[in-house]
């Protein structure tokens, strides 16, 4: 058999989102979070198919639109990404909503504003179209907060290392600039790549963070790794660490909330304060501090992030049974 996808392609300050705007599985009305875990039991091929290669790659992003459960969101969306379901994808979200914009998909209720059903919460979205495309899209991310500060680990090939646990829609560890980490200069992405699988299992034994409110979201499977900014039109920069191997192009839309969050636990970031957040090609996140929120027990923000993205193509991409790697491939 033979099974078509209609995508638009799309990338977010320079990291690619497919939105999946036909061919995507019924799924029954409830909540998205739990049509999430149906996705993942029972149509995982899909992500793989459309992420993994050949039709994918390491970095790829995608997002499929439903409708919404809840009666104050627009829609809802599943993130697909090539290191799972995520619960929530920042640069995944400005994309998605330049896209479905841009090509009709939706039609907000309030025009210049929109709210997504995501499986971390609900998203609101203001975004600026004064013609045909859309100019900036402004994301109010969900609650966000530092989970564990000064957390010691040891690194093999890099010694110690004290990190940050912060929260952003997926948790991250934070790693600031210290004896054994002395920044993103002179370092590669292939680097970036293994200090991070590297961190990550260092992390995986003593570090198991589980979300107050969903213990659906566990686990370290993000890094940040900061530094100063290599101009003056941004506060700090980060290289965001996610999947396999997958370096993100763009500052990172949760991660841009993670490190805020981090910065505000710290005492460093006061609501109303903006962190403007440069990726590893120069492209930059706006980020705010909105407001303080709790999270469960934690004390937290909700950040926005602020940028753009751009529609790159139209693609339908065919899934054949005959094919022997129809559900794509990973080179670890």
């Amino acid at each position: 058999m033979r099974r078509s996808f209609f995508c638009i392609d799309a990338h977010t300050c320079g990291n690619p989102v497919r939105l999946v705007a036909g061919g995507g599985p019924l799924l029954p009305h409830a909540p998205i979070a739990e049509r999430r875990e149906l996705f993942v039991r029972e149509h995982d091929w899909i992500r793989r198919a459309l992420m993994f290669e050949p039709r994918g790659h390491d970095i790829m992003s995608g997002a499929i639109i439903y409708p919404a459960y809840r009666e104050d969101c627009d829609f809802a969306v599943i993130f697909i990404e090539v290191s799972g379901c995520l619960p929530m994808c920042g640069a995944g979200t400005i994309g998605l909503v330049t896209a479905a914009l841009e090509e009709g998909l939706v039609t907000p209720r309030v025009p210049g504003r929109l709210s997504i059903e995501t499986p971390a919460g609900r998203v609101d979205i203001q975004y600026e179209k004064p013609g045909e495309f859309v100019d900036a899209v402004r994301m109010f991310n969900v609650a966000s907060y530092l989970h564990t500060a000064d957390v010691g680990v040891d690194v093999p090939g890099l010694g110690r290392l004290v990190v940050d646990i912060a929260y952003g829609g997926n948790f991250y560890a934070v790693v600031e600039p210290q004896e054994n980490w002395q920044g993103l200069d002179g370092i590669s992405a292939s680097d970036i790549v293994d200090l991070s699988r590297r961190l990550r299992d260092a992390l995986e034994h003593d570090c198991n963070p589980v979300h107050p409110e969903d213990e659906r979201i566990s686990g370290v499977h993000h890094a940040i790794w900061c530094d100063k900014p290599s101009g003056s039109d941004a506060d700090g920069r980060g290289a965001v660490f996610y999947g396999d191997k997958a370096i993100d192009r763009s500052p990172g839309g949760t991660g841009t909330s993670a490190r805020m969050a981090q910065l505000h636990g710290k005492g460093r970031l006061n609501v109303g304060d903006s962190f403007r957040q440069e990726s590893l090609i120069g492209t930059v996140f706006e980020g705010r501090v909105e407001a303080e929120v709790d999270v469960g027990p934690f004390k937290g923000i909700r950040p926005s992030v602020g940028g753009w993205a751009q529609i790159i193509g139209h693609n339908t991409i065919f899934v054949d049974d005959r094919d022997p790697l129809a559900h794509g491939f990973q080179i670890r």
